[in-house]
């Protein structure tokens, strides 16, 4: 046999093959404190024991956590026993019905399924659970090929690479392909689908040709699942190295239709005469660019209000005379919007309300003009933004799309001019903390008033009165309110 030149596109193939096999078995090697010791007690009891799905996937990536996924011949009472003693921790999350036990031991998660081979009624996504006998059996049922693959941990401390589905190939491609034909996957389990957009997402991978066939003819069948498991899947996927392309793969195949409606709702039409900005693109644009300026790990908040700050412009949208386009309000009918559809996904109120603020407030920095505004309006930006300020200052930062490199430049520096203004106001006063001259006590004192409605009402004067003019003295603050009063009881 003629082995393939060295620079052809096979040797290649198996060059890299050979080379990521071998930086998986480093990694791996590092883990033997554990898996040396818990493939000992597998062989002892009689079982095999395989590390298997992402754990596999990621070792192979250079990038495997903590988090360790195995498969085992043994069943979940044999798991516990054989765990029990050895695992520092050792509890069961609802899981052990479904055959996985789950354990800690040093910083490492473990969690050990028994060999599946699941049916399922293709009405809900909850499968009828059969424990299998094989590891074919097994990896078949699992969602792509990339996630098929396995590794034995022997008694005797060796590992042993298994894929039997060749998801290596697809790994070095970088292709998602399920190892049935997708069409019965995903009727199996609808969720596949938006797990193949968060892969391409986290990966940077793309998805078969079928894949994607499937995927738009099937979209519908999303419907199955609930709130709870999309919106995880979604921020999963958000948070991803490559979100863009995950969120495009939802639109292109009409699942984000189903489950994020307002996104693909931003493709407007342009017509001749009415020229405007895609906003669709715009707002990927932002979230990239969101992206760029994070600091250290993702930021959900900063990336879903880049994703969905324009989505109130398709309710707002007019045409005007003279070819141009106007989208007023659309910050509050957008903040409107995301509250509607975070609350559907069930996301947590708090988080809701930190997206929705920050989409009400993403314009307001473009009323600065070249540096109008008044100590007050600054004031009250840094008080309406409060902790999200910083998050507020990248994502005005990042809605910034113009290919005018002057615009774009002098946006960039009227920007770091507020943040100048912000930062001398707060060695002058402490802006995190705007709040009135005098409190409750005093004012009660002062005006001799009982607890009720207008102790509030001049509380909230004195704040106005706070942001407008900045810190004022006891002796000052009290003639504006003894004044004030005065003219509400007239």
């Amino acid at each position: 046999m003629v082995s393939p030149k060295s620079d052809s596109p096979v040797a290649a193939d198996q060059d890299r093959r050979t080379r990521l096999l071998a930086a998986a078995a480093v990694t791996l090697g590092g883990l033997s404190p554990v898996l040396t010791p818990l493939g000992e007690l597998f062989a002892a009891g009689g079982h095999r024991l395989y590390l298997v799905g992402g754990s596999v996937r990621d070792a192979v990536l250079g990038r495997l956590g903590t988090d360790l996924d195995f498969t085992t011949d043994a069943r979940p009472e044999q798991v516990q026993e054989l765990l029990r003693g050895w695992a520092d921790h050792l509890w069961d999350t609802g899981g052990l019905a479904f055959g996985t036990v789950s354990a800690a031991k040093g910083d490492q998660q473990l969690e050990i399924t028994t060999f599946r081979s699941d049916s399922y009624d293709r009405v809900s996504r909850n499968p009828e659970v059969t424990f299998g006998d094989t590891l074919e059996g097994d990896l078949v049922r699992r969602d792509f090929t990339v996630n098929a693959m396995a590794v034995r941990i022997a008694g005797d401390g060796s590992m042993e690479f298994a894929d039997p589905l060749d998801g290596m190939t697809a790994l070095l491609a970088g292709v998602l392909d399920t190892p049935a034909a997708p069409e019965d996957s995903f009727d199996d389990d609808p969720l596949r689908m938006l797990r193949a957009a968060r892969f391409v997402s986290q990966l940077g991978f793309t998805v078969a040709p079928r894949v994607r066939t499937a995927m738009t003819a099937m979209a519908g069948a999303i419907d199955r699942i609930t709130a709870e498991r999309v919106r995880t899947e979604l921020d999963k996927l958000i948070c991803g190295a490559h979100p863009i392309d995950g969120i495009d793969l939802m639109c292109e195949t009409g699942l984000a239709e189903r489950v994020l409606p307002e996104v693909p709702a931003m493709k407007l039409e342009i017509d001749e005469h009415h020229q405007h900005k895609d906003v669709y693109w715009h707002s990927l644009t932002v979230l990239r660019q969101a992206v760029d300026l994070e600091e250290g790990d993702p930021d959900p908040v900063l990336r879903w209000a880049a994703l969905l700050h324009d989505i109130g412009k398709p309710e707002t949208k007019r045409n005007e005379p003279g070819g141009g386009v106007s989208f007023h309000h659309h910050e509050v009918v957008g903040a409107k919007l995301v509250r509607r559809r975070m609350k559907a996904l069930k996301y947590p109120k708090q988080f809701t309300e930190e997206v929705a603020r920050l989409v009400y407030l993403h314009l307001r920095f473009h009323g600065y003009g070249k540096g109008q505004w008044t100590d007050s309006a600054v004031r009250r930006y840094v008080t309406d933004a409060d902790d999200l300020l910083p998050r507020l200052h990248k994502l005005v930062r990042a809605d910034c799309t113009t290919r005018n490199k002057r615009r774009a430049a002098a946006l960039q520096a009227t920007y770091d001019e507020l943040e100048r203004r912000i930062a001398a106001l707060r060695e002058q006063e402490d802006l995190a903390r705007v709040r009135p001259d005098l409190d409750g006590n005093a004012i009660m004192e002062l005006l001799d008033l009982a607890p009720g409605p207008d102790v509030g009402k001049a509380w909230r004067f004195l704040k106005e009165l706070r942001l407008d003019r900045g810190p004022l003295d006891r002796d000052e603050a009290e003639a504006a309110l003894v004044a004030w009063w005065k003219g509400q009881k007239a």
